[in-house]
């Protein structure tokens, strides 16, 4: 290879070697600016936002992040608190927490509760959880009387349900799936989903020491949910079986609206 070959040959190397160096540089940068979104570390401390700026995950449409714990933590007011408010349990009714992230500092992540009263938040310190994220969500219509299933924002499913009648209503406001609970007996189904929502009408049912609202089978009101929904229940929202089959992939911290007035 004669000199003027050989530098034109280097010049090339060279040049795919720097645009490798530039597309890693880049790389490593957005991994940077990702971890410190939701406060993690990284080799420098990365500026802190300023205090009207909080930061917020990075997140696709329609994807929800989930906090989950492997044991009791703090619970704290305010982010950047001294001293803890109480304790957010690692386990709830024998499964472990799983719980949707609503708002995010360095550091920080703000999360629903799934104890009473309904709509319970806390910041938690980031270290205390494991991350992960969903992309679905659920959607109750108690005017409709139907349940929608979305995955990264597209309908999944939409399924008649039995909602809860005017004298014992399904609450509505913003709740998630806290866990999957084996059915006490036939008619519910093969699971039930436990939600964060609590009965605004009753508070102990069945002897149980609350009333939490579930997603369950139809318990033999069939005919009467048939294509429409209808209002059969004591709150909790009744599904035919097939349908709620199709609710076994969610995962534990999955949002779910409950929207609408019911129909009196």
């Amino acid at each position: 290879m004669g000199g003027a070959e050989l530098g034109r040959w280097l010049a090339r190397r060279w040049g795919r070697v720097v645009g490798a160096l530039a597309t890693v540089a880049g790389l490593v940068t957005a991994v940077v600016l990702i971890v410190g979104a939701v406060g993690g570390q990284s080799g420098s401390t990365p500026p802190a936002p300023a205090a009207t700026e909080p930061a917020k995950p990075r997140l696709p449409p329609g994807v929800t992040l989930i906090a989950q714990l492997s044991h009791d933590i703090p619970r704290y007011g305010t982010p950047d608190s001294k001293k803890a408010a109480g304790v957010v349990p690692g386990a709830w009714l024998g499964s472990p927490t799983a719980l949707p992230v609503i708002d995010l500092r360095p550091g920080w992540l703000r999360v629903r509760l799934a104890q009473r009263p309904n709509f319970s938040t806390a910041w938690i310190r980031t270290a205390d959880a494991r991350l992960v994220s969903t992309s679905y969500r659920i959607v109750v219509s108690v005017r409709d009387r139907h349940l929608r299933l979305y995955q990264n924002d597209r309908l999944a499913l939409d399924a008649p349900a039995g909602v809860g009648t005017p004298d014992d209503p399904t609450p509505t406001g913003e709740f998630f799936l806290a866990l999957f609970a084996p059915p006490p007996g036939p008619g519910y189904g093969d699971f039930i989903l436990v939600t964060s929502a609590h009965s605004t009408k009753i508070t102990d049912w069945a002897n149980s020491g609350d009333a939490i609202v579930g997603i369950h089978g139809p318990l033999g009101a069939d005919s009467a949910i048939g294509t429409t929904g209808a209002a059969v229940s004591h709150g909790c929202v009744r599904l035919h079986l097939a349908d709620l089959a199709r609710l076994r992939q969610v995962p534990a911290g999955t949002p779910i609206s409950v929207v609408g007035s019911p129909v009196l």
